[in-house]
């Protein structure tokens, strides 16, 4: 039986799909383009400091650590910055992972888009008018003669909500280099601390294989150890400030002499005394 639960696990994390020698294993499994999700959590349809773009969608699942990151992330900006628009929340992704419409990732509950906070040109908060292609000045024409800006304050306080937590594990940000460089430079001027903006410059990426992100940003966390034993993979490098892998203890004599008595090629000790010494 404990072998059959080794290769159960094995099996679980080299191929990266669930199996039914291990029912019990949840949460992302397979890689961000090519998996599924268990054990999902929805987002709400509004929560504080955060809405759905699309309140009746059907791909408002996730990791729950992404969920969580997501509500806590925004109720940071919100308290720091009362008074102003909410997060508006994209796709994450379909309750049970796999393609969905419109998305290459999204398929493991890894994955999620959020859409910028804006003002207007003069800087007062508005609500998001949707996915609004920013220019290098930040500046978005959205109809007619009207236009917004990207709120770079509330935005870096998002983005310093997500990549301080230790819980999400952020793998990527992606979005534009325009965006970046608002961001960069305004953590700069705010004095933010050093490592805070290398982490946020190393994190902050504009995807080459994709749109651009100037519109959005697409954040993606990195599997936990214990998420990455049973069966999640992939979707980036694993940083040097999130947490290793954890280290396997020595094992106690006990059980290594239960091992012992379940190795099957251990022929000599389950033959009977005769047969050990040649005599068949």
């Amino acid at each position: 039986m404990k072998r059959v639960l080794v290769l159960a696990l094995g099996a679980a994390g080299c191929v990266g799909t669930p199996t039914p020698l291990a029912p019990h294993i949840d949460g992302s499994v397979g890689v961000p383009h090519a998996g599924v999700l268990r054990g999902a959590e929805e987002l709400p349809v509004r929560g504080p400091g955060f809405a759905r773009y699309r309140p009746k969608g059907l791909n408002h699942w996730g990791n729950p650590r992404l969920v969580r990151a997501i509500k806590s992330a925004a109720a940071e900006v919100k308290e720091a910055m009362p008074g102003g628009a909410p997060l508006v929340v994209g796709d994450i992704s379909a309750r049970h992972g796999g393609k969905i419409p419109g998305h290459r990732s999204h398929r493991t509950g890894r994955d999620v888009d959020l859409l910028f906070y804006v003002t207007t040109p003069s800087g007062a908060p508005v609500p998001s008018p949707g996915f609004a292609k920013l220019s290098s000045d930040g500046l978005a024409q959205v109809k007619d003669e009207h236009f917004v800006r990207l709120d770079v304050e509330r935005n870096w306080l998002l983005v310093r909500a997500l990549i301080s937590s230790p819980e999400a594990r952020v793998q990527w940000l992606f979005a534009s280099r325009n965006v970046e460089a608002l961001l960069i430079d305004y953590a700069r001027a705010r004095g933010e601390p050093l490592e805070l903006i290398w982490r946020a410059e190393t994190l902050l990426l504009e995807p080459g294989d994709s749109s651009p992100h100037d519109d959005h940003f697409h954040v993606r966390i990195a599997c936990s150890p214990e998420e990455a034993a049973a069966g999640c993979e992939g979707g980036g490098p694993r940083w040097e400030w999130l947490d290793p892998s954890p280290a396997l203890g020595d094992l106690d004599p006990r059980t290594l002499s239960d091992i012992g008595r379940d190795d099957p090629f251990g022929l000599e000790a389950a033959l009977p005394a005769a047969a050990a010494d040649g005599d068949v």
